[in-house]
């Protein structure tokens, strides 16, 4: 790790203030070679947002037995899809880990088991995101795992634990969509801006109003929130990472949306942005 990554987690200075936290719905991976709407959203967030000192991304794409977060200093990109042209296959995102953001989210969270991972590196959850609003590739960056054994109510609670990195200079990224049911989608409307089935633009905003109205318990139990968001969120890998946004919220904190948009029918790149 070099000097600028900074050699111990007491150096992560506060004065950068407390960090946002974003959910960022990441949609196909080849916004990671595209220029949309969606990537200039992202690119203007790395430009606004305080610089932070490192990341810490929550992927959609990471589940794991047990909670993992990856430890190494030069985490490996992961190409984890398939059908997608060479140049998508190319791509590398050469960023720094953070082995000592690692062992300090261990030691952290202690409503659990956190083990040190030395080979996932960063899955395109992060890196297709994270490219564009870092394309420098010079903030270093740690995953933490999806444990598939927890409940949602046990993902949230976790997530609290990482509140006091807030104000350490640390981005928490949440990385998902708020709407993600790929049986469904409408591959012959890719081309067409802000297409969204009934059901999937109905589960969409009753998810926006619930998030806005700090209603948590309600979020955190989604399947009692009608047939419309059970479509919506058939599995829970691309909503898990709103609930770890959601819970590191405080009570006055403002929230804004952003990529507001469906795509393909029964996709939506809503986007969360936290104080």
């Amino acid at each position: 790790m070099n000097r600028n990554n900074l050699n111990n987690l007491d150096q992560l200075s506060s004065s950068t203030g407390r960090m946002p936290v974003l959910f960022v719905g990441h949609g196909s991976p080849m916004y990671a070679v595209e220029e949309n709407e969606f990537t200039r959203n992202w690119l203007h967030l790395g430009e606004t947002l305080p610089r932070p000192k490192t990341i810490i991304c929550v992927s959609a794409h990471w589940e794991t037995r047990g909670t993992h977060v990856t430890a190494m200093s030069k985490p490996p990109t992961i190409h984890d899809f398939g059908g997608f042209p060479r140049e998508l296959y190319e791509i590398q995102y050469p960023v720094s880990g953070n082995p000592v953001l690692a062992q300090e989210t261990i030691r952290t969270i202690t409503g659990t088991t956190v083990q040190a991972d030395d080979k996932w590196g960063l899955d395109h959850g992060a890196w297709s995101v994270i490219r564009h609003m870092y394309p420098n590739a010079d903030i270093p960056v740690i995953e933490l795992s999806l444990d598939y054994n927890k409940s949602p109510k046990e993902h949230y609670e976790l997530a609290k634990e990482l509140a006091s990195f807030r104000d350490k200079g640390v981005l928490i990224i949440g990385s998902g969509n708020l709407v993600h049911n790929l049986r469904r989608v409408a591959w012959d409307k890719g081309g067409e801006e802000d297409f969204g089935f009934d059901w999937a633009l109905e589960a969409n905003e009753i998810i926006k109003k619930l998030i806005i109205e700090n209603k948590h318990k309600e979020l955190i139990d989604y399947n009692s929130l009608g047939k419309e968001v059970q479509m919506a969120v058939p599995t829970t890998d691309h909503y898990l990472p709103l609930l770890y946004a959601l819970a590191l919220k405080t009570e006055k904190e403002e929230i804004s949306f952003f990529n507001d948009k469906a795509v393909m029918g029964s996709l939506t790149m809503t986007s969360v942005k936290i104080g």
